[in-house]
């Protein structure tokens, strides 16, 4: 029986636990191997000690292929790591099987940019109780933050300040200086677009952009802000699960083809 192998990246301010843990148990179904990479200043991982840059961001989520024994692998990313599994699928594409893009963008657009400077820069100086007050109302759709208390908006403010990761200033930072809209017309694997439709941070046109530039991409719609593993991690997890066995099932794929649907 084959063994599937599936890398998952991660967003700014965030790591594999956070942005992946309530799902990572539907990804393993069936007998899935789940590689997480953590980012810089993520996780175990140490800070950078210079800017991020993409590309060697991207060979690094493929170097953890290689130590976990996967030749072929398809990538989960979300958010910022949309940018890092993109740019995998374009510097090894004879490793690459598909892509799951939650949330994805090709460029920051102005507001995206904008909060992400201030973001770094409140991270850099250690004002991690700000970084949350901007993010917290960014990241939740109304639907799930309006209904809170005050006293319940307070809690979560607080959780996420207590959970902002050294390497947060350098994930902001290459939010604001990444750009793969000249790789995405040559992604040749199955993709599935997940846009988050309440996103106030990363918005849906962005998103859309995304799934426009990818030949035979998938878009589907899930209605949460831009915390969907808060939010909604089930119907998160069915669309991620599902493509991911459409795509395994392919039997002698030879891309570039689109997954209808």
């Amino acid at each position: 029986m084959t063994t599937h192998t599936l890398l998952l990246a991660h967003g700014s301010g965030g790591g594999i636990d956070s942005h992946f843990g309530p799902i990572r148990a539907a990804l393993t179904s069936g007998g899935r191997r789940v590689v997480g990479f953590d980012l810089p200043g993520a996780g175990d991982a140490p800070r950078a000690t210079a800017p991020l840059d993409l590309d060697a961001l991207a060979d690094g989520l493929v170097a953890e292929a290689d130590a976990a024994g996967a030749e072929r692998f398809a990538v989960a990313g979300y958010s910022l790591g949309t940018t890092v599994a993109v740019r995998a699928a374009t510097r090894h594409p004879e490793r690459v099987t598909g892509l799951v893009l939650t949330a994805p963008f090709a460029r920051a657009d102005h507001a995206l940019r904008q909060a992400s400077y201030l973001w770094r820069d409140l991270a850099e100086s250690g004002q991690h109780e700000l970084v949350a007050r901007l993010l917290v109302p960014l990241v939740f759709s109304p639907a799930m933050l309006d209904p809170m208390s005050p006293e319940v908006v307070e809690g979560v403010v607080r959780l996420t300040a207590e959970s902002v990761p050294a390497g947060t200033p350098d994930h902001a930072d290459l939010v604001t200086r990444a750009d793969v809209r000249g790789d995405l017309a040559r992604v040749g694997v199955p993709t599935l677009v997940i846009s988050t439709t309440e996103d106030r941070l990363v918005s849906p046109a962005l998103h859309r952009a995304v799934a426009a530039g990818i030949p035979g991409s998938r878009l589907t719609e899930l209605a949460t802000g831009h915390a969907p593993f808060a939010e909604n991690p089930a119907a998160r997890g069915k669309l991620t699960v599902e493509f991911l066995e459409e795509l395994e099932g392919l039997e002698g794929w030879e891309g570039p083809v689109g997954l209808e649907g």
